[in-house]
C-alpha cells in the first residue's frame, strides 16, 4: 500500500520551533514589522510542555515585556560562607523577574493581533532543508494528524539530544519554593543573587536565591553547579535547612515549587544545522556558560535575527564573543577542578568590582579594558594555570543531563 505524504500547510517566511524564552521573544520581533509571515509551533498539553520557569535578567529600562515583569530590584546582596555580607546597589540596571505563563500571554495576544503572525499547537519531530528550498517542520497535531509547516528558514529552539562536545561541563540545579509568612520577613527592594551561607558540597558550590515578590512573599531557592543533579528529597532537605536554620523565617507556606537543571559547559553549540535551519536560544548557546543566564542573550539574538532578515540575510550571531567564552571556560574548568574557592572567588568579585560593571561583564557587554580590571580581581595564579591547560585538554561528550531548564 501506498502511504500518502503528509499534507503541507501554507508557507511562512519564518517558522519558529518552541514557544519558550527564545521561539516567543524571536515570534515577536519578527511580527513586529506587520509583513514577515511567522509560524510559532509550540508542544500541545502534556509531557512535552514544560511547566512554568522563572526568568531573570538585568536591564536598564522598561521594555517591550515590561508587562510580564512580576518583580524587579534596584539592589543586589551577597553572602559569603561566614556572613560577610556584600549589598550593593545596581543603577542604572534593575534586577527583573519575569514567569512564564506572564511572558506566555503576553506574546501570544500580541501576535494573535498580527494576520502575519500564527501560533501551531503540534508536536515537532524533525526539523530540515526542503528539497527545493527553504525548510520544513515535520509535526503531529493532538489528533494524531501528520502536518508538515514550510519557510523560508527554520528557527528551532528545542533543547539538543545530547550536548556537544566540552572541555569542561557542570550543572546548575536548583529547586526553589515560592513561600509566604505571616509577618512581613523579606525587602522588596533587594535580591539575594548569591547566599553561601549553605552547607558546601565536596565537589562544585551551593548557594542560597533568594527574590522577594513582598514583604512577606518571596521565591527561595537551593542551587548547585556541580556535575551531577540531586534527588527531589534532597533538594528539599537543604531549602528546608535554609529557610528555618539560615534565613530563620519561621511558620512559612509553600504555595507552589520549581525546579530544573542549566547546563553550563564550553561545548561549541551550532547554531546553523542546514542551509534553512538555525538553532536559537539555549540550543543556538544562548546560555551564559559560566553563570546560567540565557534571556538578555536571547533578546540580542532575536533583534540580531530580525534585521538581518529585514536586509534580506539570514544570521543567527553567536550569542557571546570570543573573549567572554574563553574567560567562561577558564572558569568552569578552575571550579570543576577545585583550583579556585567558589564562594569565595564570587563574594570577592562583588565586593571588589562595581555592580554595574560587574553586570555587564556578565552579560558579556563589558570591554577588554575592564575584563582586564576584573581579572586582576580573581586569583590569578590559578586561572592563568587554568588557561594554559586547556588549550591541551580536548573536547569529550557529555553526559547527558535528566532534563534542561530555560531558567534565566
Amino acid at each position: 500500500m501506498t502511504r500518502q505524504a503528509p499534507p503541507a500547510d501554507r508557507a511562512a517566511d519564518a517558522v519558529i520551533v518552541g514557544g519558550g524564552a527564545a521561539g516567543l521573544s524571536l515570534a515577536h520581533r519578527l511580527a513586529a514589522d506587520g509583513t514577515t509571515r511567522v509560524t510559532v509551533v509550540e508542544a500541545p498539553d502534556g509531557p512535552l510542555r514544560p511547566t512554568e520557569r522563572t526568568w531573570c535578567h538585568w536591564d536598564d529600562g522598561p521594555g517591550e515585556f515590561e508587562d510580564a515583569v512580576v518583580a524587579s530590584w534596584p539592589r543586589l546582596r551577597v553572602r559569603g560562607p561566614h556572613g560577610t555580607v556584600v549589598e550593593t546597589g545596581t543603577a542604572p540596571l534593575r534586577y527583573r523577574m519575569l514567569r512564564s505563563a506572564s511572558f506566555e500571554r503576553l506574546v501570544h495576544a500580541y501576535l494573535a493581533e498580527r494576520p502575519h503572525a500564527r501560533l501551531v499547537r503540534a508536536t515537532a519531530h524533525t526539523v530540515r532543508d526542503a528539497p527545493g528550498g527553504g525548510a520544513q517542520v515535520c509535526c503531529t497535531t493532538p489528533d494524531g494528524r501528520p502536518l508538515t509547516l514550510s519557510g523560508r528558514y527554520a528557527f528551532d529552539s528545542r533543547p539538543p539530544r545530547r550536548l556537544p562536545p566540552a572541555r569542561t561541563t557542570l550543572l546548575q540545579h536548583f529547586r526553589g519554593w515560592f513561600v509566604r509568612t505571616p509577618a512581613p520577613r523579606f525587602d522588596p527592594e533587594v535580591a539575594d543573587l548569591m547566599d553561601f551561607r549553605v552547607p558546601q558540597p565536596r565537589h562544585g558550590l551551593a548557594f542560597g536565591y533568594v527574590l522577594p515578590l513582598a514583604p512577606d512573599r518571596a521565591l527561595v531557592e537551593y542551587t548547585q553547579f556541580s556535575r551531577a543533579p540531586l534527588p527531589t528529597a534532597a533538594y528539599e532537605d537543604a531549602l528546608g535547612h535554609y529557610t528555618s536554620r539560615v534565613l530563620r523565617l519561621g511558620p512559612l507556606t509553600v504555595d507552589s515549587a520549581e525546579q530544573g537543571i542549566i547546563p553550563m559547559t564550553d561545548a561549541r553549540f551550532p547554531r546553523r544545522t542546514g542551509a534553512a535551519v538555525f538553532r536559537i536560544g539555549a540550543a543556538g548557546g544562548a546560555t551564559r556558560p559560566a553563570t546560567g543566564y540565557t534571556f538578555a542573550a536571547v533578546q540580542r539574538q532575536s533583534r540580531a535575527i530580525a534585521a538581518a532578515l529585514r536586509t534580506g540575510r539570514v544570521l543567527v550571531p553567536p550569542p557571546y564573543g570570543r573573549r567572554a567564552l574563553a574567560m567562561d571556560a577558564v572558569l568552569l574548568r578552575a571550579l570543576d577542578t577545585g583550583r579556585i574557592d567558589g564562594p569565595r572567588f564570587f563574594t570577592d568579585l562583588f565586593r571588589h568590582v562595581p555592580a554595574e560593571r560587574l553586570l555587564r561583564f556578565l552579560d558579556g557587554r563589558s570591554t577588554p579594558w575592564e575584563e582586564f580590571g576584573i581579572g586582576l580581581r580573581t586569583p590569578v595564579g590559578p586561572m592563568l594555570r587554568t588557561a594554559a591547560e586547556l588549550a591541551f585538554l580536548p573536547r569529550r561528550a557529555a553526559p547527558q543531563p535528566p532534563q534542561t531548564e530555560e531558567q534565566n
